[in-house]
């Protein structure tokens, strides 16, 4: 028998994550019996166009830097909760809820992107790029990862999606109370840090995956 499906099941833990299993398990049951697991998923999608037309406005008004957080954080409600909910009421949306969360946290993390750029001159655009390829990275990593071993890892290294999250609204509070020129000094800081994040990462799960295979390639010979 093929094994089974292992999307919805995700592994590893980051430094917040015993403190929003718990508020997840205390807001699931509270959500409207109105709103489905799938209506929460796709939130992703006006949210994610709302903080793009937030970061649009705050090229004349910082205020809106902090609407645009609160939009980052509806995000995370939204994201952290649609399975919880689905699984609760047995809705049965789950390769379908694997596949559009996961495409839609990449939109997502697009319009947070594409936010931060237009408050930026146009010479940083390169730099705008590389941010996008390495936390794009992480996720080609997860789904090679999970194809190759049934588990899908959200967390690496102790940051997880609600850390990000977490981190893009901290730095939208930061740019709206001291101003928008401190995001050109430390844009390349946060590339340099998210690469070698990604660098680390991918090197444990090749070893990883490398070590399983001599494990198997062994075990096999043996039963011959």
């Amino acid at each position: 028998m093929p094994e089974p499906f292992g999307g919805d099941k995700k592994v590893g833990r980051s430094v917040l994550w015993l403190a929003e299993q718990r508020l997840i398990r205390w807001a699931a049951p509270r959500v409207p019996a109105w709103i489905r697991s799938n209506h929460l998923t796709l939130a992703t999608i006006p949210i994610s166009f709302a903080i793009v037309l937030c970061g649009y406005a705050a090229q004349t008004q910082d205020a809106w830097l902090y609407v645009g957080a609160v939009f980052i954080f509806l995000q995370w409600v939204t994201d952290s909760l649609d399975g919880a909910v689905g699984r609760l009421r047995n809705e049965g949306f789950i390769r379908w809820g694997y596949y559009m969360d996961h495409f839609l946290d990449y939109v997502f993390l697009v319009s947070v992107l594409v936010s931060y750029m237009l408050l930026l001159p146009t010479d940083f655009i390169l730099i705008h790029f590389f941010v996008l390829a390495i936390f794009a990275g992480y996720m080609v990593h997860a789904f090679l990862a999970f194809g190759a071993t049934n588990q899908f890892r959200i967390a690496h290294l102790g940051v997880g999606p609600t850390e990000i999250r977490l981190l893009f609204i901290a730095i939208n509070i930061l740019l709206a109370l001291f101003g928008k020129t401190h995001l050109r000094w430390a844009l390349p800081y946060a590339l340099g840090l998210a690469t070698i994040g990604l660098v680390v990462v991918v090197y444990r799960a090749q070893k990883e995956l490398a070590e399983y295979d001599l494990r198997q390639k062994k075990e096999t010979g043996a039963s011959l």
